[in-house]
């Protein structure tokens, strides 16, 4: 419901209704940045003429099809759902904790899907030959999704008592446990190689370099399944923001909207980190400046926070492939670039909040 005046006219400072106009312009933006990411690359393949050959019926060269289909499309698709993903849990953090500098790394899920991935490189060839053979490649990307749904069940175990999980508990537990996670890390990269020591440098940075078909079928459907879901914590994650009792007295089940909250950060970004290694700041980045824009109805601010999401991390991904070309600046470094600026803009912004 529009708030209105006694004249019928909207009040000054409701901005609950940009939600949706700005929305359909996030929408149209992604589909300028999506096409121009396909499109952007060192081949110098053309994507609306190859798309334009292939609807309508035309021969395409395999060269072209190779580039398109096989190495740009992927790494897009890969890129929209990692961006949408870790923004989207950002916002979900933000409405759980009720506080602006809120991120998935919290949690120490990013910890744990690193944790996973660095004891996957470092200690992978300890494990027995069968293994080695059925994981593959597979190897380090599924030991990252296992260390981060193991770390946030080992945080939902601490601050969970008699079936009431406990906000502020799991804010300091996850900052403990995190640190637990990087001196265990720290003890197996004390072992590593020089080789093994580039591949943990190179994932913990982030990229979208290795994507293909293979990883994209394998994480994408948990990211697309908790984008899908969160729009349903909307109303849960509006009534948190009251405090938790009074969102109770509203009819608000508290636990169910906490449970499910930790559960798609947990999935979207334990699968996010997965694919395309430690990216940082898009969580805290994009909510928080949606939020500035449009207010913090989550009813608007978790899609148009997975729309501009995407659309960051594909401009990111653009700028690592141009800046040092023919070679790929780690995306990570893009976006930490971006975000610890703007994270320190919020910090500052909010220091009275923080004081008091």
């Amino acid at each position: 419901m529009v708030a209105l005046d006694a004249s019928g006219e909207r009040l000054a400072g409701d901005r609950r209704h940009l939600g949706r106009s700005l929305a359909f312009w996030l929408f149209a933006l992604l589909a300028a940045v999506a096409m121009l990411s396909l499109g952007h690359g060192a081949s110098g393949v053309s994507a609306p003429q190859v798309l334009l050959d292939w609807f309508t019926g035309h021969e395409i060269a395999r060269t072209d099809r190779v580039v398109l289909f096989d190495i740009r499309l992927p790494r897009l698709l890969t890129g929209m759902l990692v961006g949408a993903g870790l923004a989207v849990s950002g916002a979900v953090m933000q409405g759980l904790f009720r506080n602006p500098l809120a991120d998935p790394g919290l949690l120490g899920v990013s910890a744990g899907a690193s944790l996973g991935a660095i004891a996957a490189i470092v200690l992978g060839g300890l494990l027995p030959p069968a293994i080695l053979a059925a994981a593959g490649w597979h190897l380090v990307p599924l030991a990252a999704f296992a260390g981060s749904w193991l770390a946030m069940a080992v945080l939902y175990g601490i601050a969970t008592q008699q079936g009431k999980t406990s906000v502020a508990t799991m804010l300091l537990a996850g900052i403990a446990i995190a640190a637990m996670i990087a001196a265990v890390s720290g003890l197996i990269i004390y072992r590593a190689d020089d080789q093994q020591l580039r591949d943990l440098t190179f994932w913990s940075l982030g990229s979208l370099a290795g994507a293909s078909w293979v990883k994209l079928l394998a994480a994408g459907p948990v990211i697309a399944a908790a984008l899908v879901v969160s729009p349903l914590l909307a109303r849960g994650l509006n009534g948190l923001a009251l405090g938790e009792a009074a969102a109770a007295h509203v009819g608000i089940r508290v636990q169910r909207v906490k449970t499910a909250a930790i559960l798609i950060t947990a999935a979207a970004t334990g699968a996010s980190v997965a694919i395309s290694g430690g990216i940082g700041f898009v969580g805290i980045v994009v909510p928080h400046l949606l939020r500035l824009l449009t207010g913090p109805d989550h009813r608007w601010l978790l899609v148009n926070s997975g729309l501009l999401g995407a659309s960051v991390l594909l401009v990111a991904d653009m700028v690592s492939r141009t800046i040092i070309a023919p070679a790929e600046l780690p995306i990570g470094i893009i976006t930490a670039m971006i975000g610890g600026p703007f994270f320190l803009w919020v910090l500052l912004s909010n220091r009275r909040m923080l004081d008091g």
